[in-house]
């Protein structure tokens, strides 16, 4: 006979869970890690759709602390040991091929821009390695008399139109007289739309010292030089009004590299990295550090030597000869010396789809 204290037990319902407010799981979830959601995503579908939510990846953005990825084409490496905050990510191989002429423009937001020069054709490659998406934009023909040598490149965020964008230089050179003139077209790509659009002439006739712009303040700058003299300047093209101004820069000797520090242009000039506290400001240039200690004791090893990243902490990333890669702590004066099997390019992970 099962007795009534029995029927009780066995129909009762569970004990219930604290359960999170509605509201507060945004708000915890917004300062996860990215490789933590995308395992998240499969818990309910409620939060697979907020996670999914472009307004989210924003949030999550904005919030989480800054976490960067030193990535190559080929392969992810993780650098606990080497630069803090620095963590590498479990991706696949990108969806496009790698081969000796793939190589990295930037990053902003957790995108990459990854452009492949094919015979006659530029293809770019937006990819956010942090989830694993890839977005590959129309082909770009280059003109027949273009030389692509001296074509220069540039990705960054529009703060107007709320879009990102990828910029192509392609000189054009003209025989008059038996002399050559160059013309240097603007193709300027937006996310979302299916062409390429021309915009107005590339003013500056200097020579790229690099090829690919550096992103700051809704402008991708470039260091040229001109002359005989080797003036050297900052070429610089608005992506909002699509304008173009030049920027000074400060007198500080040789110029190596042009870089981004907090938001900042950042030179490396010699032994000195200077930074732009208030872009467009010659004034606003400072002297951060002096990095002499290092490229002193490594200078018989590796006599050439350019900065390829400062990080927020006052680390930098060096680049020697071939794939070798130097990273120097300046608060403690320390250095190691990395190996890589190609070029490398920074990026922070983001929730951020380049698939609109």
């Amino acid at each position: 006979m099962i007795s009534n204290k029995t029927i009780r037990t066995l129909t009762s319902s569970p004990p219930s869970f604290p359960t999170l407010p509605f509201d507060l799981i945004p708000k915890i979830l917004s300062r996860l890690p990215v490789k933590l959601l995308l395992q998240f995503q499969c818990v309910c579908k409620s939060w697979n759709s907020l996670i999914s939510d472009p307004k989210f990846a924003k949030k999550h953005l904005s919030l989480s602390n800054t976490t960067y990825s030193l990535h190559c084409l080929r392969s992810s490496y993780s650098f606990d040991s080497v630069l803090t905050n620095v963590t590498a990510i479990n991706v696949a191989r990108p969806q496009f091929p790698s081969n000796d002429r793939v190589y990295f423009v930037g990053s902003y937001n957790g995108i990459l821009c990854v452009v492949d020069r094919c015979i006659d054709l530029f293809l770019v490659h937006l990819w956010n390695p942090s989830i694993g998406k890839v977005k590959e934009l129309p082909p770009l023909v280059e003109p027949q008399n273009c030389c692509h040598r001296r074509s220069i490149y540039g990705f960054g965020y529009d703060p107007v139109s709320d879009n990102y964008k990828v910029v192509v230089v392609l000189p054009v050179f003209d025989f008059i007289n038996g002399r050559i003139y160059y013309k240097n077209n603007v193709k300027i790509h937006t996310l979302g739309t299916d062409s390429w659009k021309n915009i107005s002439v590339f003013p500056f006739a200097g020579i790229p010292i690099q090829q690919s712009g550096q992103y700051v303040s809704g402008t991708i700058n470039w260091l040229a030089c001109i002359g005989r003299n080797c003036r050297c300047f900052i070429a610089s093209l608005d992506l909002g009004d699509e304008s173009y101004q030049e920027c000074s820069l400060p007198d500080c000797g040789k110029i190596d590299a042009l870089s981004v520090y907090r938001d900042c242009l950042c030179l490396i000039c010699g032994e000195d990295v200077w930074t732009m506290k208030e872009y467009g400001n010659k004034e606003s240039w400072i002297k951060l550090f002096t990095i002499s200690n290092m490229r002193n004791s490594l200078a018989s090893s590796h006599p050439y030597i350019k900065a390829k990243y400062v990080f927020e902490d006052d680390q930098v990333l060096f680049k020697c000869w071939s794939h070798t890669y130097i990273s120097y702590d300046f608060r403690n004066g320390t250095s190691k010396l990395i190996e890589f099997e190609d070029n490398l390019e920074v990026c922070v992970e983001s929730l951020i789809s380049p698939c609109f």
